[in-house]
Parts: structure tokens; C-alpha cells; sequence
């Protein structure tokens, strides 16, 4: 790519664009571990490793103002830069100098993940006076057995790995609508949890700003402050919301949510709306599926992400990438969506709910379209676990792409951890057979592209299990401290280690948290629309 097909934003200029209410893709390209350690506020984390479905998904508009933002250096950066122009983005930027000189220039950078949603979260749960009960305090009224119900706001993914003695899953975007079945008495006390702070204050919140009657709790610092006030914590709990949806309140629940979305200037809008805003090339439009995970794989409408409504709210930059678009929500009984596009409209979205989503005759030119990154597979194959047996490895590059942790959990002997960044500084690829162990093929297949862009004459990829490897005979390694953990950029471990019995971890997180209200800016806390 020669420079002159990208530019260079100097940091004073980035912020005011920030700031200037028109939409900006701002994506860092970095791995997720170097991100979660530093990186700027509305950044959107779009690893080099995965960079083009990424950006596909969540910068679907070619034309948009895109801001990169990597290595100091920007070499790494204008690799990706290059990767961007080829899908036929048009307006693309580099942070000159890179974080660096941001830091430089006075601007804050910050620590963890999805930042402005957990911003906002902490401010929330101040502007909202949201009541909240210690670990400890919990703890007493389940020994007593008192009327009281625990919902865990997380989706069940996350519930069963660990949750609160007797507490069943019910997601933050599902309490709206299961609430009543879940609760049958006013006089039962609620108490929402998560595994930290946000999710517990959000789906308390939810229920108080939809005037169900009964005290309701956030738990304070969810399931890491029940483990750091030593307090057992369940695994493998299987307790759930019913998965069929009760009809009787509907049109008391679809009141209320409507009222809620009203109050925050939520717009209520029909199909034929939608599809000229998604025809529309001069604004970024969203189509956020906010039903449950096996709703979502019944069917949905074209174009639709699944975005369930907790973690929408909870982890918006996961779904959306264009700061500045505007976002259409929906589900097929209008009350999870109004619900949770209260929340994203004080987010500081643009934010509509879809009315007819399901009724709506769709036609096929109505969604955006996301153009492919081509990768040449001429050169690749799949080899098998038997394959891999007769494999000189002498002779051969092998290579294990996959996640730093599963490969010091177990890999294959003589292959060694890479990953897409790294893969042009390995030596003598250049006309090298490579074999490619990996457990996600889009990934495998980037890294096959830039092993193929390196000179390698031929690239196999294996996509088989441990356990695949263990029943062909294979002989399999760990290494626990390798790769180090400088080198794991792909892991952020303050976030990911607080969940198995890190309590170094889990209190640095909450600590994170917390700080984060000291950290943002004026500009950046005038950007939310929570009620003074």
C-alpha cells in the first residue's frame, strides 16, 4: 500500500473527531491481551489475527471514517491498513505515532475491556441511586431461608462456570419478559448478579425503571466479591429462565417497555423504515437481534446480528463498530427491545426498535452487503491426524495458531506457537512446506494468507482435537510457561484470570471498575444521557 493511500491523524485531531458527532470507526488491531492492557476509550479491538471478518461485521460500510490504531512503529498497522483498502475501505486512518504518542499529546489511556459500557454502568448505578446488598449480607438471608429470588444476569454460558448458591440464569435482556414468571409474589425480594459490577447494576436498574413493585438488590461486585468474601460458589448450576414465553402478562409487560423506551426518546419505527435506512450509503445502520440464543437460531431477518439485550448493553463494542450509527433493535414481542434500547439510547446511541421485524416483507437488496476477503487456498490443504504421523518435522514448518493457553495446555510435539502478527518474522518460510494447527479455520486461513504472501510453496492446516490427536497416536506436550506470558498477546490475564481463583485478579478487576469514573473525561461522561 503506498502512503498515499491512507493517511496519518495526529492525537488532537482524533479526540476532537471523537467528539464531533459524525460516525468514526475507531479499531485497534492489536491482540486482545495487548489491547486489554492499553488502549484508547472508544476503541473497538479488532485483532490483526481475525482482522478482516471482523471489521466486515462490525464496520459494514466501506466509505466510513476508519481510524487505526496498533504499534508505535505503525508497521503492523499499515499491514492491516493494506488488508482494509484490498476489501475496498476508503477513508482509512492511522493514530500517528500510535498510542504512544497519544499518551504524549496528555490523553488517557485505559486497562480492561469494553470500556464505555462499563463507564457507564459505574455511573448508572450513581445516577439511579441503584440499592445494592453485600456478599455477606446475601449470604445471611439465603441461611434464613428468607422470601427472596436470585437472577443471574449473565447468559448461561457464563452462569454455569460459577454463580451464587440457589441463583438461576436469567439475562439481563430476558428480565423484562420472564420476570413475571420467575417472581410470582410482590412481596419477594430480587437480587440481580453478574460476575462483577455492571450486569448486577443494569438488570437491577431494568426492573426498577419498569415499576416492577418488589425490592429489588444489585449484588454488589457479583460472583468475585461472593469469593473474595469467601463464600462457596456453585459450578455447573443448570437453573433457567423457562425457555417458553408466557403470554398472560404480554400486553402489561409490552406497556411498560414502551413506556420506558418513551421516556428515553426511543423511536418506534416499521420495516419499510429500516430497509431505506439500510439502503441508505451515507449513515451505518445496525440490526441488533436482541432475543435469546435459540430464538436466534430458529430464524431471524436478513442482515440481523444476534446481539442478546445484556450484552448489548454490557459490551457494546463486541457488536457494533461505527461510533455514531445508528442502531434498530427488535425481537418478536416488543418488550425485550424496548427494554433494552432505553439503556442504549442513554448510552448516547441512536437507537430505534423495530416494530415488524417478523411480518415485514424483506427483500434481499435490503441489507447491507459485506464483501469477502479473497485468500488464495490454492496452495492449501487439510492434513489429517493420521497424516501428521508420517510428518518429518525435521523438514517441515509446523506451526500452532491457536490460543496461547490451549497451546501450554496441550500441542503437538515440534510445533512451535505463533501467531498471525509474528508469522513473518519466523525464518525460512520462504519456499517451506507449513502445516498450520488450528481449532478455527477463518483464523488458520488468514494465517495461511500471510504464510503464503512470506513465500511458503505449500500450507496444510490441521483443524482435529487433543483428543483426535491422542486417539491417532500423536505425542502431545505441555508447556505451562511457554509461551511466556509477554508473549501471550493474545490473552489479557487481569480480566480472564479473575475467574479461576485468581484473587489478585479479581480484585484488581473490581478496583478497575470502580477507577474508571476517575479516569474518564468531561467529554467523554457528557457523551452518556443518564437522568441528572
Amino acid at each position: 500500500m503506498t502512503k498515499d493511500q491512507y493517511k496519518r491523524v495526529a492525537p488532537a485531531t482524533l479526540k476532537s473527531w471523537l467528539h464531533d458527532k459524525k460516525e468514526i470507526a475507531l479499531l485497534d488491531i492489536r491482540e486482545h491481551g495487548q489491547y486489554g492492557e492499553e488502549h484508547l476509550f472508544y476503541v473497538v479491538s479488532t485483532p490483526y489475527s481475525k482482522l478482516e471478518p471482523e471489521v466486515q461485521r462490525l464496520v459494514p460500510r466501506k466509505t466510513v471514517r476508519l481510524v487505526l490504531v496498533g504499534d508505535d512503529t505503525n508497521e503492523l498497522t499499515a499491514r492491516a491498513a493494506n488488508r482494509l483498502a484490498q476489501l475496498g475501505y476508503t477513508d482509512i486512518y492511522l493514530l500517528d505515532g500510535g498510542i504512544a504518542q497519544w499518551k504524549k499529546a496528555g490523553y488517557q489511556v485505559f486497562a480492561g475491556v469494553n470500556l464505555p459500557s462499563k463507564a457507564f454502568g459505574e455511573l448508572a448505578e450513581h445516577a439511579f441511586q441503584t440499592p445494592r446488598i453485600t456478599a455477606q449480607a446475601l449470604n445471611a438471608k439465603i441461611a434464613a431461608h428468607e422470601d427472596i429470588v436470585i437472577l443471574d444476569g449473565r447468559p448461561f454460558s457464563e452462569y454455569k462456570k460459577m454463580s451464587i448458591p440457589t441463583a438461576a440464569c436469567c439475562p439481563n435482556g430476558e428480565l423484562p419478559l420472564r420476570i413475571d414468571d420467575l417472581v410470582a409474589s410482590a412481596e419477594t425480594t430480587i437480587v440481580i448478579n453478574c460476575a462483577g459490577r455492571t450486569r448486577s447494576i443494569i438488570g437491577a436498574q431494568t426492573l426498577i425503571n419498569l415499576g416492577v413493585k418488589n425490592k429489588i438488590l444489585a449484588l454488589e461486585n457479583g460472583t468475585q466479591g461472593w469469593y473474595l468474601a469467601d463464600l462457596k460458589l456453585d459450578h455447573g448450576a443448570t437453573r433457567k429462565y423457562p425457555e417458553t414465553i408466557n403470554t398472560k402478562n404480554l400486553t402489561a409487560q409490552q406497556q411498560r417497555a414502551k413506556a420506558l423506551a418513551e421516556k428515553h426518546d426511543v423511536t418506534f419505527v416499521d420495516g419499510e423504515t429500516v430497509a431505506r435506512w439500510l439502503n441508505d450509503t451515507t449513515r451505518t445502520t445496525y440490526l441488533c437481534d436482541v432475543r435469546s440464543p435459540e430464538e436466534y437460531a430458529r430464524g431471524t431477518i436478513p442482515g440481523a446480528q444476534h446481539t442478546p439485550g445484556g450484552q448489548l448493553v454490557q459490551a457494546t463494542d463486541q457488536f457494533v463498530g461505527v461510533r455514531g450509527a445508528r442502531l434498530v433493535v427488535f425481537d418478536d414481542e416488543n418488550v425485550r427491545a424496548p427494554a433494552m434500547a432505553s439503556w442504549l439510547a442513554m448510552l448516547g446511541w441512536e437507537v430505534a426498535v423495530l416494530a415488524n421485524a417478523f411480518t415485514y416483507q424483506w427483500k434481499t437488496n435490503a441489507t447491507p452487503q459485506n464483501s469477502q476477503q479473497q485468500i488464495n487456498s490454492s496452495a492449501i490443504t487439510i492434513i489429517s491426524a493420521e497424516q501428521l504421523k508420517n510428518l518429518d518435522t525435521s523438514t517441515t514448518r509446523c506451526i500452532d495458531v491457536r490460543a496461547s493457553t490451549k497451546y501450554r495446555e496441550a500441542h503437538l510435539k515440534g510445533f512451535v506457537w505463533s501467531i498471525r502478527p509474528h508469522l513473518k518474522q519466523l525464518l525460512a518460510i520462504k519456499g517451506a512446506h507449513v502445516v498450520v494447527v488450528a481449532d478455527d479455520f477463518v483464523i488458520a486461513q488468514l494465517a495461511a494468507l500471510e504464510l503464503s504472501e512470506a513465500g511458503a510453496s505449500q500450507i496444510q492446516i490441521n483443524m482435529d482435537t487433543v483428543e483426535q490427536w491422542r486417539a491417532a497416536g500423536l505425542e502431545i506436550t505441555s508447556s505451562p510457561a511457554c509461551p511466556t506470558d509477554q508473549d501471550s498477546i493474545d490473552y489479557l490475564f487481569f480480566v480472564h484470570d479473575r475467574h479461576d481463583g485468581n484473587r489478585a485478579a479479581a480484585m484488581r478487576y473490581l478496583e478497575w471498575e470502580v477507577n474508571l469514573l476517575n479516569q474518564i473525561d468531561e467529554q467523554e461522561k457528557q457523551s452518556y444521557r443518564l437522568p441528572h
